[in-house]
């Protein structure tokens, strides 16, 4: 199998390998590692690298069979969402206690919401394409945020606090939801 190799030196003090794209294989090592200790480790892990390059390959191919939304379609994405998320956000930080300064809607290719130190909340437009449970633990999540600035948990408590059945919308966000962000141009 043929790949591209990028060896990343640094003060580490183990090894790791990742599949980057396509085709490019990226090796985290210590500095003062051999390259015959890379090379081995390469050769050990030749079936998880395979399996990854693969699954790479397929993921590239299924993106490019992707059609993108038209910056049309996100435009009224975003207003439906500035329509939709204030009234779910003012609800649930009522139920919870808590309360949040501003909401801002934004196209994001790796976020589906965030919270400042500030207070704000940003959510991503295309949360209007998801079914309601995952718009509903997206906001619980972000309020979650005012309480506990971590994923530790006391904060997944507090989540489940509020959503009893939360891995649900989480898991589809994890499978689904990254559709639909890989149709963002």
């Amino acid at each position: 199998m043929t790949y591209d190799l990028q060896i990343i030196r640094s003060s580490r003090k183990t090894l790791a390998i990742q599949v980057v794209s396509g085709q490019q294989v990226v090796v985290r090592a210590p500095r003062q590692l051999s390259a015959a200790a890379i090379d081995a480790f390469l050769l050990e892990h030749q079936d998880w690298i395979a399996l990854h390059l693969q699954k790479a390959a397929l993921r590239e191919k299924e993106k490019a069979q992707v059609i993108p939304f038209t910056q049309e379609e996100i435009r009224a994405l975003a207003r439906q969402a500035a329509d939709a998320l204030p009234p779910l956000c003012a609800r649930y930080a009522r139920q919870m206690g808590v309360a949040y300064r501003r909401i801002t809607i934004r196209s994001q290719k790796t976020r589906w919401g965030s919270c400042s130190r500030q207070g704000n909340l940003n959510f991503n437009c295309l949360l209007m394409r998801c079914p309601q449970e995952v718009r509903e633990y997206v906001v619980v999540h972000e309020l979650c945020h005012l309480k506990e600035m971590n994923h530790s948990p006391r904060f997944w408590q507090a989540v489940k606090q509020v959503l009893p059945d939360y891995e649900t919308p989480y898991r589809w966000l994890k499978t689904e939801g990254q559709k639909l962000i890989e149709r963002l141009p």
